[in-house]
């Protein structure tokens, strides 16, 4: 892939924040029936290394019970209006004007959107209408590597050109909480809402150059990660198999990857990572032999805005780009398929 340029990156959240106590309690509430089940897995909130995180609904939503059609309806609401704010900062930060923009990459998995995110919101954003559109669905937790990925490989292919990446989830709205699945406590305990942004182009320089990108999928491994699509709306696949996955097939996949790159893992100075949860981000320091606590701005994102799937390692990307850039890193991200998503970035 011919390099490309990071030009700007951009957060954002829902206003509405639930602290985890709240959380927690709420949670046991909603589960009505099932409160024995959530009582012996109710230890998750405590141990999930998590203060707070935004939602786009209000509390009491989340105790009434909603079908496709209302889940929906407030995944457009919320995702358009976050896409709005993340993009507009995005393309802001890099000096241009929505005029400027010549593509949108768009990943979100968390609701439905025809036409997509970016045809809904374009024209009061006032990106041209001649603007290329690649919408992403089912990347889950990996999209925030893997989207990044592909916008850079599109402004990669057209010289000049400037692609805007959108990843929008809204994963609170999406957790079934009739469910007796002992996968959807968990996620309940674990997930929040948000939003990232970023530009990119070939040849300029700004925050950091973009160097290559890789993926892995890992055969019969299809329940994982990911959604079940049920009647009242998507109910989450989260097995608790991950963390020891990771452990054992991460630095093997990271070495391939490297070796596609023509690197090597040693010449890594930063490893930027999805944070899952603190179990998965112990297994990825464990896997890859790093020093405990190298990972703490993963562990800090975790703690301040819970995993929002794919737009979460973008916040950590945020923080570690304010605080200095090492030479070369690699992000990764785990998703649905199982499958591993790698990207090289070099500080500018």
């Amino acid at each position: 892939m011919r390099p490309c340029s990071l030009l700007s990156l951009a957060t954002a959240v829902p206003p509405q924040t639930i602290e985890q106590h709240e959380a927690k309690a709420l949670a046991r509430e909603a589960f009505g029936g099932k409160k024995a089940l959530f009582d012996r897995l109710s230890g998750v909130f405590d141990n999930a290394g998590i203060a707070r995180r935004h939602i786009v609904a209000p509390q009491d939503w989340y105790m009434a019970s909603h079908g496709w059609h209302d889940r929906n309806a407030v995944y457009l609401e919320a995702a358009e209006s976050l896409f709005v704010e993340a993009a507009g900062a995005a393309i802001e930060k890099a000096g241009l004007s929505p005029h400027d923009i010549d593509g949108v990459v768009t990943v979100s998995t968390t609701g439905v959107a025809t036409p997509s995110l970016e045809a809904r919101v374009g024209p009061r954003m006032g990106l041209r209408d001649d603007a290329r559109r690649v919408p992403v669905f089912g990347l889950g937790c990996a999209g925030g590597v893997n989207g990044l990925a592909t916008a850079s490989r599109m402004a990669a292919a057209d010289p000049g050109s400037k692609w805007l990446f959108v990843t929008v989830e809204t994963c609170s709205i999406s957790i079934r909480l009739d469910s007796d699945d002992p996968a959807a406590v968990v996620a309940t305990a674990l997930f929040g809402d948000g939003a990232a942004a970023a530009v990119v182009t070939a040849g300029e320089h700004s925050l950091a150059r973009i160097t290559g990108s890789a993926e892995k999928l890992f055969p019969d491994t299809q329940r994982i990660m990911g959604w079940d699509v049920e009647d009242p709306g998507l109910a989450v696949v989260f097995d608790r198999a991950i963390p020891p996955f990771i452990e054992e097939n991460l630095v093997s996949t990271v070495d391939g990857m490297c070796a596609k790159l023509g690197i090597r893992r040693d010449e890594i100075d930063r490893f930027c990572c999805h944070p899952g949860g603190v179990k998965v981000i112990d297994a990825i320091e464990t896997a890859l032999h790093l020093n405990q606590g190298a990972l703490n701005l993963e562990r800090e994102v975790l703690h301040d805005y819970g995993n929002m799937s794919a737009p979460t390692v973008l916040f950590v990307l945020d923080r570690l780009l304010k605080q200095g850039l090492p030479d070369r890193v690699m992000m990764t991200a785990f998703g649905p398929g199982f499958t591993c998503a790698g990207l090289m970035l070099e500080a500018a």
